[in-house]
């Protein structure tokens, strides 16, 4: 599906005070920004932000950046939190394979992948969120007892991940290829906007943690 592009998108995106615009400066230096000690978890391709921002305002002891690549899509989330600003929520817009140069070893204690693109071509398999590509890359950030939680109700990146992630030396320590009729892993859910959309659809809601092995 063809992103629509928004004028000014860009501009109010650096304009934003929301949206940290030279975030490797800032490596190693984030309980500075955010001026406590709490931890710090991440959502990459953080769509319009519902998912994000309802964590935010649900754990306050925590610190957390969403991560999105699009300005126009990223816009719509600023424009939420001008609403609502929420203290210990952050925006970057930078693609997520520059990640190691934003946060030092340890520096992020859980990632959240949401309905990640799935590039369903084989020749674009390494562009995946979940790819081993990517997972060396979260290994260079990520806690040591840190870990990723994913969700998708794509069947074949789904079944991808269940595959690659093994693969690259994690361990899937939970899985459900029903999320919303799991009770156990289903329990303090947040849907997304995109969860909302296809569970109403009637598509199952997959969802998988993985930590280092």
């Amino acid at each position: 599906m063809r992103l629509r592009n928004i004028k000014g998108a860009n501009e109010a995106v650096a304009a934003s005070p929301y949206c940290v615009s030279t975030p490797t400066d800032l490596k190693g230096k984030w309980q500075n920004f955010f001026k406590n000690t709490n931890p710090i978890h991440i959502e990459i391709g953080m769509g319009k932000g519902q998912f994000i921002m309802e964590l935010a305002r649900q754990n306050p002891d925590i610190n957390y950046i969403g991560i999105e690549r699009y300005t126009s899509v990223l816009l719509r989330a600023l424009q939420k939190m001008e609403l609502e600003p929420l203290e210990n929520l952050c925006f970057l817009c930078v693609d997520a394979q520059i990640l190691p140069e934003v946060f030092i070893p340890g520096e992020v204690e859980r990632i959240y992948l949401n309905f990640s693109d799935p590039w369903p071509k084989d020749r674009h398999a390494k562009r995946r969120l979940t790819s081993r590509n990517f997972m060396e890359c979260y290994d260079k950030f990520l806690a040591p007892q840190g870990h990723i939680e994913f969700k998708t109700d794509n069947q074949g990146l789904f079944d991808f991940s269940l595959e690659e992630i093994p693969a690259s030396g994690w361990t899937i320590t939970a899985y459900t290829k029903d999320l919303h009729h799991n009770e156990t892993m289903n329990a303090g859910n947040i849907m997304t906007e995109y969860e909302e959309k296809f569970s109403s659809m009637g598509n199952p809601i997959c969802k998988l943690i993985a930590s280092r092995s």
